[in-house]
């Protein structure tokens, strides 16, 4: 493969288009500023809320009293329910982003997406455990609502803030990359209706307060626009080097 051969594909990588292969039926799903600036302040506002065991506090016991009344996590519905939160459960999208990186480094002769999703698991563990352990909140069901108690770490959903970013990683290099139309669209609706179903059914199930899953994905949202950003502004400039182009 000549340089300029090299160039050219590294090129319409960082530009996000397709590389090789299909072209893209969906968008790579870069947040767009206002997205980012809005999940900003959701999640000041809300953490801050919290901290201030203000109404935000109201409406998370409103709403666990009604779904424990549901009684879903004793019922049949309980394991079928439980599934569908590993839609946000990192196992499962660890096992499926391996999957994606090989084919890719198999089919598209890429490595690209492998220090992408490394990037994007840095930050997802430094940013939601430093709040979870930070802010220390019980779950529902724990006896009394407690802030900075050993056993919190409800607050911000990971499960929400795992399927926000990792799916929108995945969303990202599937486009990118040229990949079938199906798998394209399956992983948009796992990008973008796979967070809802997950937060929903945590809710349901009174795993989570109803802002522990507000904030988890709006924090996934954050993420996944800086992992967009660090990716233009570091990756595409060390790639260029390495293809024999200077960074512009």
């Amino acid at each position: 493969m000549t340089s300029g051969v090299v160039r050219r594909s590294f090129e319409a990588s960082f530009r996000q288009d397709p590389v090789q292969g299909h072209p893209a039926v969906v968008s790579a799903g870069r947040p767009p500023w206002w997205a980012m600036l809005l999940a900003l302040v959701v999640t000041v506002v809300v953490t801050a809320d919290v901290l201030g065991r203000g109404v935000t506090e109201r409406i998370d016991v409103e709403v666990s009293d009604v779904v424990s009344e549901w009684g879903l996590r004793d019922s049949a519905a309980y394991w079928p329910l439980w599934v569908v939160t590993q839609i946000g459960g990192r196992g499962t999208m660890l096992v499926v982003l391996a999957c994606l990186i090989g084919w890719l480094a198999v089919r598209r002769r890429t490595l690209l997406p492998l220090p992408r999703v490394l990037l994007a698991l840095v930050l997802l563990s430094v940013v939601v455990y430093s709040l979870k352990w930070g802010i220390g909140r019980t779950a529902p069901g724990h006896e009394g609502l407690y802030l900075h108690h050993e056993d919190g770490a409800s607050f911000p959903s990971g499960h929400v803030a795992n399927a926000v970013l990792l799916w929108g990683v995945a969303r990202w290099q599937a486009v990118q990359f040229g990949m079938p139309p199906t798998a394209q669209r399956l992983l948009w609706a796992l990008a973008v209706v796979g967070p809802v179903l997950c937060a929903a059914v945590m809710i349901a199930l009174d795993f989570h307060w109803v802002s522990d899953a507000v904030v988890g994905a709006a924090v996934g949202v954050l993420l996944l626009g800086v992992v967009h950003a660090l990716d233009a502004l570091v990756m595409s400039r060390w790639v260029r080097v390495r293809a024999g182009r200077p960074p512009a």
